[in-house]
């Protein structure tokens, strides 16, 4: 092992928690594009908005000015029955490789929901309480999403209807009777209960849906409610990027601790969630000229949206009724194949991290499933850790780049977020390990 004075984890205090969100948009110089009304196909205002989504998060949705945003009490003190998350170095998974880089993670799977979405769900679920609800609905995909909610849900004593997405409700059965535990309905996506579930159905018989699908089963629920739910969503909004931005303000008070400065932070990317959430702190030191940073967005080669998609507007959901985001997008009606990283099945990239990558201020890399899962055993067998197929995107390419400095020789700095646990989808590692895991 390695004589170092950095320990393995590095735990922050109770008060070390942030208070306040941090919201990068307010320090981009190029904004992200407005949101798009699906119906006018003007800048969708605030009362637009308030009809799919509780108020408050309508209106943090649309706020690209405030810098920071304070975190009420409620969902302060519900963090700290899973946070601080801890920060890791990985000295185990360094010494398998050889290498002269320095691996840290942010772990975020230390809660029931196995996951980062966690950040989210209990802040959305609490807004939706407040406004005096009687629920919510929303998609999943893998899961980690809908079980976040779920328990958020139960926590604030919500009604929460999950529409999941068909290849991973039949891949992850224990994922969905978590949620189900926590009191939630789950629904097969796209499904005969709704009429944009009917008509994707027809156009695509025996899918196994995706998120986008999800999306549109979700939104149509919600406002055929009568005003009782409203519709919250795990990923791609400013909003979700908002609360997320949690995992990166953690991370960087536990790095300036010890005087680390990374060189690169990579995270995977599905809808954008994590990845905007870890890199926002430091994104912004980035745009105010106070530091400079590599930053790496990996998504799956089934699903490239930043790396062969185009940028312009485009619906959110395959039933193109929410509104428009000018993002990084393979088609609204694009479905992806049925691999295993469920919660990166998604056809677009939040509208942040598409103009981000846009203005060349952020890099993206596709990687193969096969790939990604030899990646995920290395990591398990020597971290201890078994991480989810979304997360093992990110350590994929972490040992990567950690390779290329056993070739240069450089000390360089690598940051990457685990996003999750896999103990949930055992059927994808059991097909990598009979050797059937295609790409």
């Amino acid at each position: 092992m390695k004589n170092e004075k950095i320990p393995y984890k590095i735990y922050l205090s109770e008060d070390e928690i942030p208070r306040a969100w941090y919201n990068v948009r307010a320090d981009m110089k190029n904004k992200p594009a407005p949101l798009l009304d699906p119906v006018t196909r003007r800048p969708i205002t605030e009362d637009a908005l308030a009809e799919v989504f509780c108020r408050e998060l309508a209106r943090q949705e649309l706020d690209d000015t405030n810098a920071y945003i304070e975190i009420p009490e409620p969902i302060h003190s519900f963090y700290k029955m899973y946070r601080p998350a801890p920060l890791v170095r990985a000295y185990c998974l360094e010494e398998k490789l050889g290498t002269p880089a320095h691996i840290y993670y942010k772990f975020e799977g230390n809660n029931t929901s196995g996951s980062h979405k966690l950040n989210s769900a209990i802040a959305q679920a609490y807004y939706a309480k407040e406004q005096g609800l009687a629920g919510v609905t929303t998609e999943t995909g893998a899961g980690q999403w809908g079980t976040a909610l779920s328990m958020a849900c139960s926590y604030f004593g919500l009604d929460c209807k999950v529409f999941m997405v068909k290849v991973s409700h039949d891949q992850k059965p224990h994922r969905r009777e978590v949620m189900r535990t926590y009191g939630a309905s789950v629904t097969p996506s796209p499904s005969d209960t709704t009429a944009v579930g009917r008509k994707i159905l027809a156009e695509h018989p025996g899918t196994g849906g995706s998120l986008g699908c999800a999306i549109s089963e979700a939104v149509e629920t919600a406002v055929n409610s009568g005003g009782r739910y409203r519709y919250v969503l795990g990923s791609v909004l400013s909003q979700v990027l908002l609360h997320q931005s949690i995992i990166g303000l953690e991370a960087k008070t536990a790095l300036d601790k010890y005087g680390v400065k990374p060189d690169l932070i990579i995270g995977c990317a599905g809808g954008g969630s994590n990845l905007g959430g870890l890199i926002s702190p430091f994104m912004g030191e980035k745009l105010r000229g106070e530091a400079d940073y590599r930053f790496i967005a990996v998504e799956p080669a089934s699903c490239p949206t930043l790396t062969r998609g185009v940028y312009a507007y485009d619906y959110c959901d395959t039933g193109m009724i929410c509104p428009l985001a000018k993002m990084y997008t393979l088609g609204a009606s694009f479905m992806p194949a049925p691999m295993h990283a469920g919660g990166l099945r998604y056809h677009g990239m939040t509208p942040v991290l598409s103009q981000l990558c846009a203005d060349g201020l952020m890099e993206a890399t596709s990687v193969t499933q096969t790939s990604v899962f030899d990646a995920a055993v290395t990591f398990a067998r020597v971290e201890g850790i078994l991480p989810a197929p979304e997360s093992a995107h990110a350590i994929r390419v972490a040992i990567d780049e950690a390779l290329r400095c056993k070739e240069t020789g450089e000390e360089k700095v690598i940051l990457f977020g685990l996003t999750g646990t896999g103990y949930f989808d055992m059927m994808s590692y059991a097909k990598h390990n009979d050797g059937i895991l295609t790409d």
